[in-house]
Order: structure tokens, then sequence, then C-alpha cells
């Protein structure tokens, strides 16, 4: 099978070729009115960005503490646990400080580029007007507020009403595992369960 000569410069260019002109390409230019309604829904989803980009940002790192957490016990001396222990939160923590910032202004700034031109493509101008009417008033505006605290009132319950059950299930699941890795005794324990924040 012959290879083509231009596979490699066609991906090439398309790698360069920024999706917005692309997408500019296929669809029909947009008037100033419907580029302004865009902008608005952009700015009101910030807070939506800012979460995603902090948890994709905090999920590696919460990996590593739960392993890290499993192995101390195992690997290091009883009068050193606390040390070390200290000092992976220090360097957690100093990779969050970088990490989480860093993630939410390019996720901000990426945002009206990915996210404009499908909203653009989307809807109607007279769609997004409709749209930015509901999420720009009062009442919806009262409702995003306390969605933390309903949220929180959610998992409180939940926790409550399913932590026997699940706690049982874990601890057969963890003891199947453990078998099937052939552990001698039993496995570390498991971190506990803690709710989402916002």
């Amino acid at each position: 099978m012959q290879k083509n000569p231009f596979s490699s410069l066609a991906l090439a260019l398309v790698l360069a070729f920024p999706a917005h002109q692309a997408l500019a390409q296929s669809t029909p230019a947009s008037t100033p009115a419907k580029k302004e309604l865009i902008a608005r829904m952009i700015k009101l989803q910030r807070p939506g960005v800012e979460a995603m980009s902090r948890a994709m940002a905090e999920e590696p790192a919460a990996q590593m503490l739960e392993r890290a957490a499993a192995i101390l016990p195992t690997r290091i001396d009883p009068d050193k646990q606390e040390a070390v222990a200290k000092g992976i939160q220090a360097d957690t923590k100093k990779y969050l400080d970088e990490v989480v910032p860093l993630v939410r202004d390019r996720a901000l700034a990426l945002a009206p580029e990915a996210v404009g031109p499908l909203l653009d493509k989307g809807f109607s101008e007279a769609e997004l007007s409709k749209i930015l009417s509901l999420l720009e008033s009062p009442e919806y505006l009262k409702y995003q507020k306390m969605s933390g605290e309903m949220q929180a009132a959610l998992q409180t319950k939940l926790v409550a009403e399913t932590r026997t059950g699940v706690e049982g299930k874990l601890k057969t699941l963890e003891a199947a595992i453990g078998a099937r890795l052939g552990a001698n005794g039993p496995a570390a324990p498991a971190p506990a369960a803690k709710p989402a924040t916002k």
C-alpha cells in the first residue's frame, strides 16, 4: 500500500488552521448583535467553566492522594508517617496553587472560541435572546445561588440514607479485590466518601 506523500502536510495544515476559522467558513457570518448575545451567554457560564476546570485540575491530585494514603502505612515506618503525610499534603497544595489558576485561566480564555461557534451555529439570534432573558432573570439568578445549598442538602441526606448499604458492599468489594490480588491480610482502609463541593 503506497503512502500518500501529502497526508502529513494535510494533517499539519489542518492542525495549524484555527478551528474558529474553519467554523466561520462553514457557517454564515454572525451579526454583531448575535455575537454580543453569545458573549453574554459565555460570561454567564463563567462559574460553570471555573468549576469544571477546577475539577479537572484537582482530579489527578486527588487520585494520587488516595493511592498515597493506601501505600503510606505499608511502606513508611509508623513514627515517620505523620511527617511524610504532611509533606505529601504540602506538595499537593503547591501543585493545586499553581495548576488550578493555570487551568482556570486557560479554560476562560478558550471558552469563547470553543463554545461561541457552537452557540452561533446551534441557535438563532431570537433563540439566544430568549435563553438570555431566562438566564438573566432575577428568579433564575436566585435559583442558581441556592444550587450549592440544595446540592449539599441532597448529599447529606443521600450519605445518611445509603451509608450502611454502601459501606457493606464496599467492604465486600475490597475483600474480593484483595483475594484476587493474593493479599495476605486486610487491605488498607478505603478513604471515606466526601460530598463534592462547588
